[in-house]
């Protein structure tokens, strides 16, 4: 049903005329980005803002929480963000449709899976396989994270999701509570900080890693509409040179110093939690070390798409991906 969310929402929204929409304001360039949720695994981005490299380029972040790619690809389609963030299967989405304002992928922030299996019990010696009969919170249908589980639970577990409960009835923002609540469920995946501080405060146990399990899969990208890539392209440009620079801090730098970094994206939240979370994606090379997306990776993930029964037909790499600008921007 998101799959079919997205592909009527791009069907209707990006029909509607555009208009450049990165406006002054006080000076400033404004860009209006759309987040898929709020999570350390985007940590680059957080930098870029807190650190200020945006304001150096002369440029405000406007910076709202779609809740789901679905929600994002409506806010593009709308006019009510220029850039999202967001798994880049919605793009893809809206390319099957064959729309003539299409959305398109200009640069990339995540290469893996963020998410952690967390189990109700300790397992020191987990193995995929130990999933059959049980209870799992997947995420949503449609979306890379449970498309990427189910791939992992297939091709590592050896296992059909015919040989568990593989849940996707629960929506992405409600799952560590259901999790929580729901004695009976056995396994939920969560993304950090949220997972070590599950596991600190002794509500579970991270057994896996889900990216480290999927290998490289263009998991996160920032997607625009092609009229906003045409008439902003500078803008654009600007915008990624500091995305870049945000992840160049987190690889130049110790963990407490990007937890700094990140405090004010993440009010409340302990330094040394953050810190962890940030040494727990390094340690699994969750983020990308460049913003260039390769053709490989693309394909790789309309496979795990086609697998789970969500994809009839591929889109054309070198129409929904712009590799121009991140190329410029690396040499």
């Amino acid at each position: 049903m998101k799959k079919i969310a997205v592909l009527f929402m791009c069907a209707l929204l990006f029909a509607l005329p555009f208009t450049v929409v990165g406006c002054n304001k006080s000076d400033k360039k404004v860009i209006r980005l759309n987040e898929v949720t709020h999570s350390i695994f985007y940590a680059p981005m957080y930098v870029a803002i807190n650190n200020g490299y945006f304001e150096e380029e002369g440029i405000e972040i406007e910076l709202t929480n779609g809740g789901g790619a679905d929600k994002v690809m409506t806010a593009i389609a709308s006019k009510s963000a220029d850039i999202g963030l967001m798994g880049p299967e919605a793009t893809i989405y809206c390319h099957v449709e064959g729309q003539k304002n299409y959305p398109v992928i200009f640069g990339q922030l995540t290469q893996r899976d963020g998410s952690f299996l967390v189990a109700r019990t300790e397992q020191k010696d987990f193995k995929w396989s130990d999933l059959k009969g049980k209870h799992m919170l997947a995420g949503r249908p449609g979306g890379v994270p449970a498309m990427t589980l189910q791939y992992v639970v297939e091709k590592k577990g050896g296992l059909s999701l015919n040989d568990l409960d593989f849940d996707t009835d629960v929506a992405f923002d409600a799952m560590v509570g259901a999790f929580e609540g729901d004695k009976n469920i056995d396994y939920c995946t969560m993304f950090e900080p949220t997972a070590s501080d599950f596991e600190r405060l002794g509500k579970g146990y991270i057994v896996a890693s889900v990216g480290e399990a999927s290998g490289d899969v263009p998991y996160t990208a920032f997607s625009a509409s092609k009229s906003y890539l045409s008439a902003n392209r500078e803008l654009v440009k600007q915008f990624l040179s500091c995305i870049i620079r945000g992840y160049e801090f987190i690889r130049d730098n110790d963990s407490m110093a990007v937890a700094r970094a990140l405090e004010a994206s993440f009010p409340g939240t302990e330094l040394e939690l953050m810190a962890s979370s940030v040494e727990r994606y390094l340690s699994i090379d969750a983020w990308c070390h460049t913003p260039v997306m390769s053709e490989s990776s693309f394909i790789r993930l309309e496979e795990i798409m086609e697998n789970s029964d969500n994809l009839d037909s591929r889109a054309d790499f070198n129409v929904a991906v712009d590799n121009s600008i991140a190329k410029e921007l690396i040499g």
